[in-house]
């Protein structure tokens, strides 16, 4: 596309590390769209709250731009917010209240209610299926699935390009890992699929759960470490032979890949996939697919076996060639596909 568009960008999050008490799952990818964007000639403008400065005490404000009015965009982009009961629907300036709804509201208003190209990025499949803004003419709404919902458009959680084609399975492969088994993620819906596959093998294997889990007395004598900081997932995941994706049946059903998945995979740790998530083998190879929490446990045992060896470097390298499907370059090409249908960019 040769022409810049000025996108008004709303996420309710942080393009740093930001602060450990709070799910912001975009920490793995916001910031590398937003530069691929930058790098193809775009302008990005901000228009939710700065909580990298404002809660996280990082100002990045002299590479970024945020602002709290209603600056001229040529489109807006939502990372969609959704009703959260004492949180977001409160009145402002009540204990706890996040402004996150109530700005999207008045952003949903001021640009999309007069005829403005909106994108909306359904990235926790919140929007409900009948909601009047998926038939807005204006509006393109996007899912990170496979299989979107009918009518909306698949935008995958970007990985960069330089990460991928940089990932050497080798040296991952020749990394010394104590855990066998780590789960890096919240506890949100996850309850069934956790029961299923992740405490059977936890009660034979070594393990830890670092995430929000709020009620955990099912799971008995299993290590759940509570929420790490996001720069420590990494050397979470450096240090674990095998993950589990644990996705919610809304996921499953549509293919719809969390960024665990290659946070897990760049850092050498093999996730075990449960068979039943639809296109399975379009995200990890038939050899990590599990049936049940039975089969999760050997497996897991056959791979510390073969920790280090060539067979582990393969077993990586097949993970890392199907990141090509969130590879950046192929996210930007789908953005700018639904600019160009609103006439934008052109």
């Amino acid at each position: 596309m040769g022409d810049q568009v000025l996108i008004g960008y709303s996420f309710w999050g942080f393009l740093g590390p930001g602060i450990t008490d709070t799910p912001d799952g975009g920490r793995s990818h916001r910031r590398v769209l937003i530069d691929g964007l930058r790098e193809r000639g775009h302008e990005v403008v901000f228009v939710q709250a700065n909580r990298d400065r404002e809660e996280a005490g990082l100002d990045l404000t002299h590479a970024y731009r945020w602002d709290s009015g209603l600056p001229e965009v040529d489109v807006l982009f939502l990372e969609w917010r959704w009703p959260i009961p004492g949180r977001n629907t409160t009145a402002c300036g009540t204990p706890g209240h996040t402004c996150d709804l109530h700005r999207q509201q008045q952003l949903l208003g001021h640009y999309t209610g007069r005829g403005a190209p909106t994108v909306v990025w359904d990235k926790d499949r919140q929007l409900p299926e009948h909601d009047p803004l998926r038939q807005g003419a204006n509006v393109t709404v996007c899912e990170p699935a496979l299989h979107p919902s009918p009518g909306a458009v698949s935008l995958l959680f970007p990985v960069a390009d330089s990460a991928l084609d940089g990932a050497d399975p080798v040296a991952l492969a020749a990394r010394h890992r104590d855990l066998p088994l780590v789960y890096v993620g919240n506890q949100y819906d996850r309850d069934d699929a956790f029961d299923r596959f992740f405490a059977p093998a936890a009660k034979v294997h070594s393990h830890l759960v670092a995430g929000k889990w709020t009620s955990t007395q099912r799971w008995p004598g299993l290590n759940f470490h509570g929420r790490v900081p996001f720069v420590e997932v990494n050397a979470l995941y450096r240090r674990s032979v095998a993950t589990l994706l644990l996705l919610p049946d809304r996921y499953a059903r549509s293919a719809h890949m969390t960024q665990r998945l290659f946070e897990a995979v760049l850092a050498g740790c093999l996730p075990l996939t449960p068979a039943s998530v639809r296109d399975a083998a379009r995200f990890t190879p038939p050899e990590l697919h599990v049936a049940d929490g039975r089969q999760v446990a050997r497996r897991i045992m056959e791979l510390v076996s073969l920790a280090g060896t060539d067979r582990h470097a393969e077993l990586i390298d097949l993970c890392l060639d199907r990141l090509d499907l969130f590879r950046l370059s192929r996210q930007l090409d789908s953005i700018e596909q639904v600019l160009a249908g609103h006439g934008v960019g052109r």
